[in-house]
């Protein structure tokens, strides 16, 4: 706990204790070196473990040796006692190399697949499994300012997505971060839902430091010497500790006013050099030479490490090493290791030293760290350094950084790349060496503002050759073509395939990628296309070849061509090359994607199902995540909507920062809002929706955002900008020709330009889609060209009309779609009541209504029933009203669920097809049998009853 008492910082340990007391939390601890970080989070995490939590504590230093994720598996290695003897998830399996020491109670681990990335991502969601099993844990990471890049993006995908009962508390120096940048990087935001705070530590107050003086020195710290240690120490704990323990050492012997006089006549830092200094001065010649060793070596080292840096005997080093532990200059370890109790007493020690000898120390510590079995090249690098020797310095710091590469420890490496790109003079060699590595991290890493940052420095360096800058500008193009960040990444893609003229193979990576530029058109992917081909046969690239046989097949699957099925059979799905398995992953799920589109669900759900087990094989973490996303865009197609926000959230809890899940979650919930009612949120979601496919190369997010926006300006009544929102979309649409993939846009589009009287437009675009759809194999297409031709020709024919939803519906329940199956029901319904035959549209709209109250889209049903009453249409054998008593009517059950998610009188009109006077009938006969409040409505209501999807009477 410290050798002094802990005084003041009652209000930030008060501020601390309950945001960890309240998880999820993430607390950021901030304060210049010596104000007491370490002591505040000491101080908690004793109290926290005599309570019984778990308490993992976990240390950044600045000359660490490669291990990946270091300062986060130092602290899961404390974890043991606090692991379940059963149950841990099978994803924790995967930290067996990190956690040697738990090994024999981890799950097996998971077979190594898919490269660097999948590797990484198979850690990040061990290390989360593990901390999620734990139960209420607190995990502590100190000095994070010096946190290496691998472990930030660790650190930062926690902080994302925390475990319900982890709490999170950084310690670090602000002053040491780069400008504007946070402890967790420029991509850190904090996370809904999640406590914690930011405490910034000051100075102690004068109170303060005297009640410290008190405590240590008793009597003899009078106000005098009390103010001149404070103003001495300007409030900064390490400096006042440091000159108490000077004096605490004197005893009685202590000279107040003399005291009183060196400690107003000396300055900070220079305080607590004299401080550091005067104890030294104290020690014999073992235990000052034990201290230099110390100062030299810079990190925890062991006795017999100091012993031989200081050049002793081992029984002479531990008489020198207990005697610097009784001057307090150094302490002990968890692992028997030895060090300064401050980063500032280090230096203040290190400056004491003179220059000569410092040079016989570093030399001494190179020799002895070569001599170990496992030599740390980082530590051995900094000493070289610190020797001026530039040219041994590059040869250590680029085997380190190929030290740590190999181990997995990316963020120690990176750290090291950057230190030798800055070297100035540096050869072309090495430079290019070091680039391409530092490309390959930084393509790798979770942070996208700084690995772009990166990147972009790197093919700015006019030394590099040409075909490395190309190789890094590759990397940086698919870096923004996969994070939708900038519309630069085609021009970077296009000069990056230049560069690589004279390599091909790589080169053809960037024609592939350019060929799914969807909005720039058949003819821009036919080029590119020509092009890799070309590629292909300058290389005979194995890789390459696989590659361009997925982009075909992609292509294909786009355009609706029935070739593609018989491609995807004969593709290879057993193959013993890691990069053909991640193409047939590829493929199949690019092909599932476009399945989907195109109306074939059933083929696309064992695409899928196939997709992810290549993927699995190939230990491709993306497709995993990216199948589990089509499957629940399958779900929301097949009316599977129960549980689906559940599933949604699982989604995304799993795999934070993939931005598919997201695009598609606004859809689904879209979707689910405006079949509820809900037409706001429709709206909000729709539009996010629509934001987010704007940025991506591929339009049908966009088109089914846009679609989905346009219905619900429909559904208001404002004919005028639903057609606006969608001009944007249809623009897409036609310069992608993507007539094939069933968005919605085409029927929705229509319905807008009639709403507007355009009749031309409607005709137009029909025509187009119909034109875009000859001899292409896309019945979801095709199914939304009949709704279409019956909007565009209702008026005039209402038969005929009827004849083209009834196409649409009989597509719809062949694909499996049962809610657009329900709407041209609907609809031909509708037109066959305009036709004046009653009896056929009853029963059409019976089966709608009855469809769309299965699925629980109570507006779709209640604005059914409004059709039916206008055209004095009744269900046959509807019996009379009936009597509740006090329980509520399906009607009052339909308007009590709409009040529980906060709908107003006239939202619930709306969606009802009510008037208002009648929703406020309802909505007082609902307050009265619940016996509540309008807000407290939810919690009365509780679980939906079976008469939530029920059909009310025919009356209002």
């Amino acid at each position: 706990m410290g050798t002094f008492r802990y005084v003041g910082r009652r209000r930030e340990l008060d501020l601390l204790m309950t945001a960890v007391r309240h998880p999820p939390a993430v607390v950021l601890i901030e304060g210049e070196a010596g104000i007491g970080k370490s002591r505040l989070v000491g101080e908690a995490a004793a109290v926290l473990r005599a309570e019984g939590r778990p308490v993992l504590t976990g240390f950044c230093q600045p000359l660490r040796e490669p291990f990946p994720y270091g300062p986060v598996s130092d602290a899961l290695t404390k974890a043991g006692p606090w692991l379940p003897d059963t149950g841990l998830p099978d994803a924790v399996g995967a930290l067996g190399r990190l956690l040697p020491g738990l090994a024999d109670r981890l799950p097996p681990a998971p077979p190594e697949r898919g490269g660097d990335q999948a590797e990484r991502l198979r850690l990040v969601h061990g290390v989360r499994a593990l901390l999620a099993a734990l139960g209420p844990t607190v995990l502590i990471i100190e000095d994070t300012h010096w946190v290496d890049e691998a472990t930030r993006d660790l650190l930062l995908l926690l902080a994302r997505d925390l475990p319900d009962e982890l709490s999170l508390a950084l310690t670090y120096r602000a002053e040491d971060l780069p400008p504007d940048t946070s402890v967790l990087g420029a991509a850190y935001r904090h996370p809904s839902g999640a406590g914690g705070a930011v405490i910034r530590l000051g100075p102690l107050t004068a109170e303060d430091v005297r009640e410290l003086a008190s405590a240590a020195l008793g009597p003899v710290a009078t106000p005098a010497l009390a103010s001149a240690l404070y103003e001495r120490s300007e409030g900064l704990p390490l400096v006042a500790e440091e000159d108490l323990l000077t004096l605490t050492e004197q005893g009685d012997t202590i000279d107040q006013q003399e005291a009183v006089r060196r400690l107003q006549d000396t300055d900070v830092p220079k305080g607590l050099r004299e401080a550091v200094t005067e104890r030294l001065a104290g020690l014999s010649a073992a235990g000052a030479a034990i201290v230099a060793a110390a100062a030299v070596l810079a990190v925890p080292s062991d006795e017999t490490l100091l012993a031989t840096v200081a050049g002793l005997d081992a029984e002479t080093g531990t008489d020198g090493l207990i005697e610097a532990l009784r001057s307090s200059l150094l302490r002990g370890t968890e692992d028997h290791r030895y060090a300064f109790r401050h980063v500032l007493a280090q230096q203040a020690a290190y400056q004491h030293i003179p220059a000569p000898r410092r040079d016989r120390l570093h030399r001494s510590a190179v020799a002895a760290l070569q001599g170990l079995t496992q030599p740390p090249l980082v530590q051995i690098a900094h000493h070289t350094l610190a020797l001026g020797d530039r040219a041994a310095w590059l040869h250590r710091a680029e085997e380190a950084a190929d030290q740590a590469a190999a181990v997995g420890d990316q963020g120690t490496a990176a750290a090291l790349l950057h230190q030798i790109l800055d070297e100035p003079g540096l050869d072309t060699e090495r430079r290019s060496r070091a680039a391409t590595a530092l490309a390959r991290i930084a393509y790798n890493g979770v942070d996208f503002t700084s690995a772009a940052r990166v990147l972009r420095r790197l093919v700015e360096d006019p030394h590099l050759p040409r075909p490395i800058r190309g190789e890094i500008r590759m990397g940086l193009g698919l870096l923004l073509l996969n994070e939708s960040a900038s519309p630069s990444w085609a021009s970077e893609l296009e000069l990056a395939v230049e560069e690589l003229s004279g390599r091909p193979a790589t080169a053809g990576r960037g024609m592939l990628a350019l060929v799914l530029n969807e909005r720039a058109g058949p003819e821009w992917a036919a080029h590119w296309m020509g092009r890799a081909r070309q590629a292909l046969e300058d290389s005979g690239d194995e890789a390459l070849q696989a590659a361009y046989n997925a982009t075909r097949m992609t292509l294909l699957s786009w355009r609706g061509e029935r070739e593609v099925w018989d491609m995807i059979d004969r593709l290879p799905r057993e193959a013993d090359s890691p990069a053909e398995l991640w193409q047939t992953a590829r493929a199949l799920h690019n092909v599932a994607e476009a399945a989907i589109a195109l109306g074939h669900d059933g083929r696309a759900a064992g695409l899928v199902a196939e997709s992810r087990e290549q993927g699995r094989r190939a230990g491709a973490v993306i497709v995993e995540c990216y199948g589990r996303v089509l499957e629940l865009w399958l779900d929301t197609l097949a009316g599977r909507w129960d549980g689906l926000e559940d599933r949604f959230d699982a989604l995304i809890g799993a795999y934070p920062d993939i931005s598919v899940p997201h695009a598609e979650r606004l859809l689904a919930f879209g979707t689910l809002a405006f079949a509820r009612g809900q037409r706001d949120l429709a709206l909000e979601h729709f539009e996010r929706a629509t934001r987010h496919g704007a940025r991506q190369i591929a339009v049908s997010t966009e088109l089914r955002g846009t679609a989905g926006l346009m219905s619900v300006r429909l559904a208001q009544g404002a004919g005028q900008e639903a057609w606006a929102a969608g001009e944007p979309a249809l623009a897409a649409l036609r310069s992608a020709q993507a007539w094939t993939k069933a968005t919605g846009l085409v029927p929705v589009a229509v319905e807008a330009a009639l709403a507007c009287g355009d009749r031309s437009s409607a005709r137009q675009l029909v025509e187009e889609a119909h034109q875009g759809l000859r001899g292409r194999d896309a019945p979801a297409a095709v199914a939304e060209i009949h709704v279409a031709r019956g909007l565009l020709g209702l008026e005039d024919g209402p038969e005929r009309a009827a004849e083209e939803f009834g196409a649409a519906r009989r597509g719809w329940l062949d694909i499996g779609r049962p809610y657009e199956a329900a709407r041209a029901t609907e609809r031909q319904g509708r037109a066959l009541a305009l036709a004046r035959r009653p009896d056929e549209a009853t029963e059409l709209l019976v089966a709608a209504v009855d469809t769309y109250s299965a699925l629980g889209a109570q507006a779709d049903a209640s604005r059914c029933r409004h059709l039916m009453r206008d055209f004095g249409l009744t269900r046959p054998g509807t019996p009379g009203r009936r009597g509740y008593g006090d329980r509520l009517s399906p009607r009052e059950r339909q308007v009590a669920e709409l009040l529980a998610v906060g709908a107003t009188n006239q939202v619930i009109a709306d969606t009802l097809y009510l008037s208002l006077r009648t929703v406020e009938n309802h909505v007082a006969s609902v307050l009265r049998k619940l016996r509540t409040t309008r807000k407290a409505v939810a919690d009365a209501l509780g679980e939906p009853g079976p008469g939530s999807l029920g059909e009310p009477g025919p009356g209002r």
